[in-house]
C-alpha cells in the first residue's frame, strides 16, 4: 500500500472534475472556472497532514484505469489502430518510463516499446540493473499516430488524463521521459530535450528526468552517452549501485 503525495490528491480531483463536467453530471460544481481554480492550487495550501488516498481508500488500480479507456474512440487515431497500446509493468514500480506513442511492432502487439527502439530501451533497463517486471512503461498517447508521426495536439489532449491517472495510481519516485513530446508535454514547456535533459524537474511532486528516446538514439548512437548520465542520475536517486 502506498500512500498519495497531497499534490497527487488535488491532481485526481482535477481530474475527476474534468471528467465530471465533460459528462454533463448535475449536481456537482463542475463548472469550468472551477476545475481552473483546482489546477491552480498550489502545495503550499496542504496542510502537512493532509489525509491522502491510499489503497484501501479510493485509490484507482491500472485495471479500473483500463477499464475506463475501453475501445477508445475519443479521437481519430483510433481509425487505423490494431491494438491500444496501454502500458505495462509493475503497478508500484519506483521508476515510469513515459514515450510518446506506439509504433509499428507496438501497434501489432499491444504492447509498448517492444520494436527496435524497444529493445535498445531493454538494455537501459538492464544497465540499470533492473527489468521490465519493475518498471512501468508507457506513452503520451495509447495508439499508433499514422507513419509514426508525432501525435497532434488534440490527440494529446484527449489522451493525457489517462496517463496522469496511470502516474498518479503508481505513484513512482522518478518519471523519465523518452524524447521531445513525453517531456514537453508533461512539464508543459516547449523547450527541446537538449535543454531540459541533464537534471531533474519535477511533476505532481515526483522526480522527472527528461532524456532522449531509444528511436532517435538508433539514428544518432554519439548521444547514448548523454542518456547513460541521465540514467546514472536516476540511478543515484533511487540507491542503485553503478
Amino acid at each position: 500500500m502506498k500512500d498519495r503525495r497531497p499534490e497527487q490528491v488535488l491532481e485526481q480531483v482535477r481530474l475527476t472534475l474534468e471528467n465530471w463536467r465533460r459528462q454533463g453530471i448535475a449536481g456537482f460544481d463542475c463548472r469550468a472556472e472551477v476545475v481552473e481554480m483546482v489546477k491552480r492550487w498550489p502545495q503550499s495550501t496542504v496542510a502537512d497532514n493532509a489525509t491522502v488516498v491510499t489503497e484501501g481508500t479510493g485509490r484507482q488500480s491500472l485495471e479500473q484505469i483500463r477499464a475506463d479507456l475501453g475501445d477508445c474512440h475519443r479521437c481519430r487515431l483510433h481509425k487505423g489502430r490494431r491494438n491500444l497500446v496501454f502500458g505495462e509493468g509493475s503497478p508500484n514500480a519506483r521508476l515510469v518510463f513515459v514515450g510518446e506513442g506506439p509504433g509499428y511492432e507496438e501497434d501489432r502487439s499491444g504492447r509498448p516499446f517492444v520494436g527496435p527502439a524497444g529493445r535498445l530501451l531493454d538494455k537501459i533497463i538492464a544497465a540499470m540493473k533492473l527489468d521490465r517486471s519493475q518498471v512501468y512503461i508507457c506513452n503520451i498517447v495509447k495508439c499508433r499516430p499514422p507513419a509514426n508521426r508525432a501525435p497532434a495536439p488534440d490527440e494529446i489532449e484527449v489522451c493525457l488524463p489517462f496517463l496522469k491517472r496511470q502516474l498518479v495510481s503508481i505513484a513512482p519516485e522518478v518519471i523519465c521521459t523518452l524524447g521531445s513530446v513525453a517531456a514537453r508535454t508533461l512539464l508543459e514547456t516547449k523547450s527541446p530535450v537538449s535543454a531540459l535533459r541533464g537534471h531533474f524537474h519535477q511533476w505532481m511532486g515526483i522526480k522527472l528526468m527528461p532524456t532522449f528516446h531509444p528511436a532517435y538514439l538508433l539514428r544518432n548512437p554519439e548521444r547514448k552517452r548523454q542518456v547513460w548520465e541521465d540514467v546514472k542520475k536516476i540511478m543515484a536517486f533511487l540507491g542503485i549501485p553503478l
